[in-house]
């Protein structure tokens, strides 16, 4: 019987040491899931956050103005060569788009009387047509009257521009 009770009690140690390592596995995998969920939790959120942030800066839609197309002489020595051009200006707010509609007149003829000066191998390039898109935009925007501020306009595009 002495051996019989050494064997119960031999087969109860192991079991109970059983139990206590089943526990200490069900507790660090549970640390274990714990931190994963807690990981990828703060790499999705943080993921989450950097596009708001970045997508923050929302670009104003733009607002054009359409000049009406016209046609200028050029200055050339023998045959008589035009100019016909089409543009489109670019405002910085409604109060510019107001302001340049309203006096329109005045800056289409301020335009053609940049344009009329010009000799036609002076208008070929894309660098030429630069330079006259950014002369044209500066002499749009002086002030109509010295009480009046400048007319805002940000650029000009040409929507046709064919010399002949």
């Amino acid at each position: 019987m002495a051996t019989s009770k050494t064997a119960a009690a031999a087969d109860a140690a192991p079991a109970g040491g059983s139990s206590a390592s089943k526990m200490l596995i069900g507790v660090l995998l549970g640390v274990v899931l714990v931190g994963a969920g807690g990981a990828g939790a703060w790499f999705m959120l943080g993921r989450q956050s950097a596009p708001a942030q970045a997508a923050a800066p929302v670009l104003e839609k733009p607002i054009f103005v359409t000049v009406e197309p016209f046609t200028v002489n050029l200055q050339d020595e023998g045959r008589p060569k035009f100019l016909h051009l089409g543009m489109t200006l670019r405002v910085r707010d409604e109060k510019s788009r107001a302001q340049v509609a309203e006096f329109m007149p005045e800056l289409r003829s301020r335009a053609m009387l940049i344009l009329s000066n010009r000799k036609p191998d002076t208008l070929v390039s894309t660098e030429d047509k630069s330079r006259v898109a950014e002369e044209i935009r500066t002499e749009m925007n002086r002030p109509l009257a010295e009480d009046m501020p400048s007319q805002g306009i940000a650029g000009v595009s040409f929507n046709t521009f064919v010399v002949q």
